[in-house]
């Protein structure tokens, strides 16, 4: 039996009928992944990295050094699934030597990554980066926004790091990378995570809400604090509001928390499908027959377990063209 032919003008008809071919619609990966204390092995002047170096408390050796990178490159590299992810919010790397390994010397140098990243004051040296492939986000420039804490007398914290590029249609993309203080430092971290949140939202205001914005980072807050009550008339917490109990990014003394969160503005949010998810493959995990699982950390305490991070990697899709 002879395969039936569609001739050209008929083809043509078929395609103009179709509401939006396959190639009209682009999907735009985005991840976010606090990677805990990703240091390499080098002393920074001026900087307290001293327990991560090879003679130091953790014993932080080249070796080791290496092997989390592999792992954080094959976290990275399987959140993409047939593509990797188009741009990937890094928290707790120290420095721009970390970034240039992980994207040139790891398994990711085959996927030519680029990256921004912040040169922060924050006393241990840890910055904030944004990774992006090139062909699906096109940088336009990028700056740090530092959070004025040294004038409140408080500790130094990260900056924030605003990048913009061109996406698929030609629209522009704003895309924050955030890592608010931790609430280790009692009232005191209370209010740094407070004067973070404050200029955050003043970043967004000049950017406005009818931008599309993208907000990625470890923010040390469940979706139902009130930093996010500052920022809720901008963009909107992807994060879910009810969850399962063993269900987070970050477990601490048992209790499972979503401190790291993505969060869009509304001309963005009909964007995203389907919903923020986390990334929990079992080779990340530590189970405990009384307790259940945690994330596969790299230290406990200065003990070396050899994971990837006490984070678990979070990401979501945004489908261009519609």
């Amino acid at each position: 039996m002879a395969r039936a032919r569609l001739t050209l003008p008929l083809l043509t008809c078929c395609l103009a009928l179709t509401p939006l071919s396959l190639k009209a619609q682009r999907r735009l990966r985005v991840m976010e992944w606090n990677v805990e204390n990703l240091f390499d092995t080098k002393h920074d002047t001026l900087k307290n990295d001293y327990e991560f170096l090879p003679e130091g408390e953790r014993q932080w050796t080249p070796t080791r050094y290496w092997q989390k990178q592999r792992d954080v490159a094959r976290v990275i590299m399987a959140v993409g699934g047939d593509s990797p992810p188009d741009l990937v919010a890094l928290c707790e790397v120290e420095n721009d030597r970390c970034l240039n390994d992980l994207t040139t010397r790891s398994n990711l140098r085959t996927l030519r990554y680029r990256y921004v990243m912040t040169d922060s004051p924050d006393l241990r040296g840890i910055d904030v980066a944004l990774l992006y492939q090139p062909q699906s986000f096109q940088l336009i420039d990028y700056e740090a926004k530092r959070v004025p804490s040294l004038e409140a007398g408080l500790n130094p914290t990260r900056d924030i790091l605003h990048a913009w590029g061109l996406v698929e249609g030609g629209d522009t993309l704003h895309v924050v990378v955030c890592h608010f203080p931790s609430r280790t430092q009692g009232r005191k971290g209370d209010k740094n995570r407070l004067l973070a949140a404050r200029t955050l939202r003043e970043l967004l205001d000049t950017l406005g809400s009818g931008r599309r914005l993208l907000v990625m980072g470890d923010f040390n807050a469940a979706p139902h604090d009130r930093i996010f009550r500052k920022l809720g008339d901008i963009v909107i917490d992807l994060a879910p509001r009810s969850r399962r109990p063993a269900e987070g990014t970050y477990r601490y003394k048992g209790l499972w928390s979503w401190i790291d969160h993505i969060l869009v503005s509304e001309p963005l949010l009909v964007k995203v499908a389907p919903k923020l998810r986390l990334y929990t493959a079992p080779w990340l995990q530590d189970w405990y027959a009384k307790s259940g699982w945690y994330p596969r950390r790299t230290y406990k305490g200065t003990h070396y377990s050899g994971g990837a991070s006490d984070h678990v990697p979070i990401y979501c899709d945004i489908i261009f063209g519609q």
